[in-house]
């Protein structure tokens, strides 16, 4: 068995463990970002495997390089996608920071302030 044979590879920037909905960027950004252990990884995650987990470190030893530069995009994508959310919010964050908002001024009135 090739290491490959252990994703889906649906495009450049979307590369899944075969048999589940996890992409590589999941495992591994527990594994390099968290310190986490591959046993931890498997026991977060239970539709994957443990072989799974440790194909997917070894993918990325293999490829250090590629690799390095897909969770580098991945991470600038989920960057971009949090500034976008935070420049147009959805009607339930509006009313949550509002309500926030309503709080934190009934407790100054309260407090005398």
């Amino acid at each position: 068995m090739q290491i490959e044979d252990y994703f889906n590879f649906l495009a450049p920037d979307d590369i899944r463990i075969k048999g589940s909905r996890i992409g590589i960027e999941t495992v591994l950004y527990d594994y390099i970002y968290r310190s986490r252990t591959p046993e931890e990884i498997a026991q977060t995650y239970t539709s994957i495997t443990l072989e799974q987990v440790y194909a997917t470190i070894l993918y990325y030893l293999h490829n250090k390089e590629s690799v390095s530069n897909y969770m580098a995009d991945w991470l600038e994508w989920g960057h971009q996608q949090r500034k976008a959310q935070e420049m147009n919010p959805s009607p339930a964050i509006i009313r949550i920071r509002k309500i926030k908002q309503q709080k934190e001024a009934m407790k100054l009135i309260s407090n005398g302030l």
